[in-house]
């Protein structure tokens, strides 16, 4: 296992703490099963689809939570299995948890549950004043401009 030693970032930073997290939870997400497997990808210029697959899940089983930066998607199965008799068990139903850190601006617009495919959709969403900005130059007034001889 690799560690990275964030303290000489520090040293000439501020707020940048949570890279150090970031890296934590990366290790531990890797060396977690894989279940449910799902995919993230791009919609546009600021949209983003969390998808994940969660077959046998009904709605009412899966809990969104989003709490500062960190989206949360659980599942838990209400099935009554104990009365089901399986030959071949290949469908997992058990219960999960995925986090997913998420960056400065990233909203949750919404989630639907389709063909035992869960979409979450995220937006970036940068605010007026954090956004480039053009800024005019202005000149001293009373200034002139000094005029060059051809020599």
């Amino acid at each position: 296992m690799r560690t990275i030693d964030f303290s000489p970032l520090f040293r000439n930073s501020v707020g940048f703490d949570r890279v150090q997290r970031l890296m934590d939870a990366a290790q531990q997400t890797e060396q977690s099963n894989a279940y449910p497997p799902y995919n993230i990808e791009q919609v546009g210029e600021n949209g983003y689809n969390v998808t994940l697959a969660v077959a046998g899940f009904a709605p009412g089983d899966i809990d969104i939570t989003l709490t500062e930066r960190t989206l949360v998607v659980s599942g838990k199965t209400t099935d009554n299995e104990a009365e089901r008799t399986f030959l071949h068990r290949g469908i997992a139903g058990r219960a999960f948890e995925r986090r997913f850190e998420l960056a400065d601006h990233i909203e949750v617009k919404g989630a639907a549950l389709e063909n035992g495919l869960l979409q979450v959709q995220l937006e970036r969403v940068v605010p007026e004043e954090q956004k480039p900005r053009k800024i005019e130059i202005s000149t001293k007034s009373g200034a002139k401009a000094i005029e060059q001889k051809a020599a």
